[in-house]
């Protein structure tokens, strides 16, 4: 019993002392070094060796979890080396293969889609582009206009004004696209013009100038001295020293264009000559001044603008009295006001007059596109043809009552209309004169007879009764048609003008035709139409949009009568 009672604590203490006993050892990595990681070594040991083999230093086993061990992995064998060395460049290979395919199938992705993936990382670039100033030299020829400059080399001055210009240069940073009205004052006949007021010079005074659609330059009569200047309703205009204009400005190229400016080197001035289709003319040189103008909307602005200092006129232009000091050119040119005004920001390059056809009332113009009604207005193309600055369009038919009158001889029976406030009357071509004429006579018979005594006009009648007013024989005419666009009435924009719109009552008694033979004066197939046919109604020139339009109107503008008060001459 005792063998067996101890043959049991014996064996099961044999099975103890075979059972292995585990070691765990905890490798901390370097404090320098933190990214070797940390490693952990199991390690087993058995009791039931002897004495000696447990005082020799046991076997270190691999460990068996590693965690970005540097240091045990440089203690392996060579070959282990070098394969984990290839499984190491494997998946850095298939990292960027991954990497690459997520990066591509990012940037294909709509940008809407990467607004949602994420808006704070996107970024925002702004391109700035130059923009440069055009010049454009004009190598034109002499110009076909009413008012027109000579072709000469250049012009002489008599007056040398000491100075050379100084250009003085307006910020328009202060400025605002508005409009500014005038009152017009004048009549078709007997004074045969229209005119308005300009304040000109610091501190500035008063001037009056004849309205003129049909004129490229303003100019004034001239103290510099004036050789030839009709006494006019102000005194003369005398420029500051140091405001001529100088031969090489830009604005002096569009004058002399045509001239020859080389051959003469030593001027200090730019010198002009200007011819009208009345044989007048007026010669002087370019200035630089102020203009004072009251805005639309209440704004005081005195921009500087080039005007012909004139002081040798020739013709009509020098008859004194002078109902006014010079010419307001309000044409399509660079040197017109209109330009000179729009390329300094101060309106909008739009035109237009009203003049009034009852003798209430005298009609307004208007600098800029304000006073523009937005309806009612009829519309036609204008004809932009670099060589001319008139304000023109095309023409397909003209009517008289119900014949129709011939434009052109060829048979093409087209032809040009020119709207010209600067001149009193209206003009046809040669055939269409002709055929007016024609019908007229036939529709008169005896009520009216042709008096060739009354000088007033070419063509002069008289009645068997007294003529009062134009109220008294306009029903024996019948109103003008002009036909724009397109010789089908449905689709084409008409202008009509009544009796009142061609006719005058001279001093004699007599009605008499405002409408002349233009064949001396214009090209072919040229109308020209004046004041006398431009009254009752409202005439723009849009030259931002090249077009020009009309409706009808009394021409009665409450702000314009409250701006000047122009006295009656």
């Amino acid at each position: 019993m005792e063998s067996s009672s101890s043959s049991a604590p014996e064996s099961q203490q044999q099975q103890q002392q075979q059972q292995p006993q585990l070691t765990v050892i905890i490798t901390l990595p370097p404090i320098n070094n933190p990214s070797k990681g940390k490693t952990i070594t199991i390690l087993e040991q058995q009791s039931q060796q002897s004495e000696n083999q447990q005082q020799s230093p046991p076997p270190i086993p691999e460990p068996e979890h590693r965690f970005n061990s540097f240091t045990r992995f440089f203690l392996t064998s060579s070959t282990r080396v070098l394969g984990l060395l290839g499984l190491s460049l494997l998946g850095l290979l298939l990292f960027n293969a991954y990497y690459s395919s997520v990066t591509t199938l990012y940037e294909l992705k709509t940008p809407e889609d990467n607004d949602k993936n994420d808006d704070s990382n996107r970024e925002f670039h702004s391109f700035v582009f130059p923009l440069f100033h055009k010049y454009t030299s004009s190598d034109r020829d002499v110009e076909f206009k009413l008012g027109k400059f000579v072709d000469r080399k250049a012009v002489m001055s008599m007056a040398m004004i000491d100075g050379v210009q100084q250009h003085k240069k307006i910020s328009t940073s202060s400025l605002v696209e508005s409009s500014t009205i005038f009152p017009v004052k004048g009549n078709v006949y007997p004074h045969g013009l229209y005119y308005t007021v300009m304040h000109v010079g610091n501190p500035g005074n008063t001037y009056y100038l004849d309205m003129d659609t049909g004129s490229d330059l303003t100019w004034m009569q001239c103290d510099a001295p004036c050789k030839r200047c009709a006494k006019g309703p102000n005194p003369l205009y005398k420029p500051a020293k140091g405001s001529i204009l100088a031969p090489n400005d830009m604005l002096c190229a569009q004058v002399q264009s045509n001239h020859d400016r080389g051959s003469c080197e030593s001027c200090q001035q730019c010198s002009y000559e200007i011819e009208y289709a009345d044989l007048s003319s007026s010669t002087g040189v370019l200035a630089r001044d102020n203009l004072h103008l009251t805005l639309a909307n209440g704004t005081l602005v005195t921009p500087n603008f080039v005007l012909g200092c004139a002081y040798d006129q020739q013709g009509q232009l020098s008859v004194s009295p002078a109902r006014t000091d010079g010419i307001l050119g309000l044409s399509r040119a660079s040197i017109s006001l209109p330009s000179q005004l729009a390329s300094q920001g101060v309106i909008k390059n739009v035109v237009g007059h009203c003049i009034a056809s009852s003798a209430e009332s005298d009609g307004y113009m208007f600098l800029g596109d304000e006073p523009v009604p937005r309806r009612g207005m009829t519309w036609v193309p204008m004809l932009n043809i670099p060589s001319i600055d008139l304000f023109h369009t095309e023409i397909v038919k003209l009517s008289y009552g119900g014949r129709q009158l011939t434009l052109d001889e060829s048979g093409n029976n087209g032809g040009k209309v020119v709207f010209d406030s600067g001149s009193s009357y209206t003009y046809f071509p040669n055939k269409a004169y002709s055929d007016l004429l024609a019908s007229l006579e036939d529709a008169f018979h005896e009520e009216l007879v042709q008096d060739v005594s009354d000088p007033t006009l070419p063509l002069c009648w008289r009645a068997k009764y007294p003529i009062r007013s134009l109220e008294d024989v306009k029903a024996l005419f019948k109103p003008l048609t002009f036909q724009f666009g397109s010789k089908w009435w449905i689709i084409s924009s008409k202008m009509k003008i009544p009796p009142e719109g061609y006719l005058i009552i001279s001093n004699k008694g007599n009605v008499c035709l405002g409408i002349l033979d233009g064949s001396e004066v214009l090209d072919k197939s040229m109308i020209l139409l004046g004041d006398i046919s431009l009254r009752g109604q409202l005439i723009v020139y849009d030259n931002v949009n090249h077009k020009i339009g009309w409706v009808q109107s009394d021409c009665v503008n409450q702000q314009s009568s409250k701006s000047f008060s122009l006295p009656q001459q």
